[in-house]
């Protein structure tokens, strides 16, 4: 189990993730199917040609899962209790087909559960950039986390 408890948290600390991921033109496709987006800046390459950005944008909901995804296995495997939000999503710069994408995340608050004596709530902040070292998604994330046994 590699998530940790919540007296296992320190303020500040962050942690860089593995792996890193290059984004394919299926991710894409499956993640604007499965969510019923039919947005043609994700879907149509003649369409996203005429954009400012030239190309096909991979969707947004899809960098935001893969920036969490990749950040439980450090963070909160086996020992959450439950995601209590994500807030202050943004996504400040675009993702490309092709790109490679990297997770880092730092812990912004601890506090102590009032409603639940054995566990704890750690607010992370996740970031994702590109292989440009662009950020390209960050968000607030609040979990309740397990204390030790």
């Amino acid at each position: 189990m590699p998530g940790r408890f919540y007296e296992q948290w320190t303020l500040g600390e962050r942690i860089l993730h593995q792996p890193h991921r290059t984004v394919t033109e299926t991710d894409n496709l499956m993640i604007s199917a499965l969510t019923h987006n039919p947005q043609p800046l994700h879907l149509d390459a003649d369409f996203a040609a005429g954009t400012e950005f030239g190309r096909i944008v991979v969707n947004g909901t899809f960098t935001f899962a893969l920036m969490v995804g990749l950040s439980v296995g450090d963070t909160t495997l086996g020992t959450l209790v439950a995601n209590l939000g994500y807030d202050k999503v943004r996504m400040p710069a675009p993702v490309f087909i092709g790109d490679t994408l990297r997770a880092e995340t730092e812990v912004i608050a601890l506090r102590d559960s009032r409603s639940r004596p054995e566990a704890g709530i750690v607010t992370f902040e996740h970031r994702m950039f590109n292989q440009k070292d662009e950020l390209v998604c960050v968000c607030e994330r609040t979990a309740l986390i397990q204390r030790r046994g």
